[in-house]
């Protein structure tokens, strides 16, 4: 693969990851109202207020991660897979003789291509360090030093 093809495949992945947890958000918030809907009143009607507003706060608590995933769906929608990078920055994959990475959201582990890279923010201690360095340049990560072999 080449290195606009290894971009586009980790932008895919963590583009997916989001989705899957908008979907699950949007579900659980669903069945939350659902279940605070069909609440009946019981003859105790603290009991009913009470489980009606355990589902609205639970359905707020999945109306807000669900937020969240929407934001880091709209991040990831300014990365541009065929920009080229000379410095490292959002969006660019970084190969270093530590490892591979994907400056985009936190979503972990990915292999492309038979290679690992990790998808890390750019507010990511490692990230903040790689920041506008470019190939060749040296950093110092938890006392380890690391060379970055490539950035595009």
């Amino acid at each position: 693969m080449d290195k606009f093809e290894i971009k586009q495949a980790l932008l895919e992945e963590v583009e997916e990851l989001i989705y899957q947890k908008i979907s699950v958000f949007e579900k659980m918030m669903n069945d939350a109202q659902d279940s605070a809907n069909n609440e009946t009143k019981s003859s105790a009607g603290d009991k009913f207020e009470t489980g009606r507003a355990m589902m609205h706060i639970e359905r707020d608590k999945n109306a807000q991660q669900l937020s969240e995933a929407r934001k880091l769906e709209l991040f990831l929608s300014q990365i541009k897979v065929d920009r080229v990078f000379g410095k490292v920055a959002f969006g660019s994959v970084v190969q270093t003789d530590f490892g591979n990475y994907f400056i985009s959201i936190a979503a972990g582990r990915i292999v492309v291509d038979e290679r690992k890279y990790f998808a890390i923010s750019p507010q990511a201690p490692l990230a903040k360090e790689m920041m506008q360095r470019e190939k060749g340049d040296l950093i110092t990560f938890n006392e380890k030093l690391i060379k970055i072999l490539d950035v595009f």
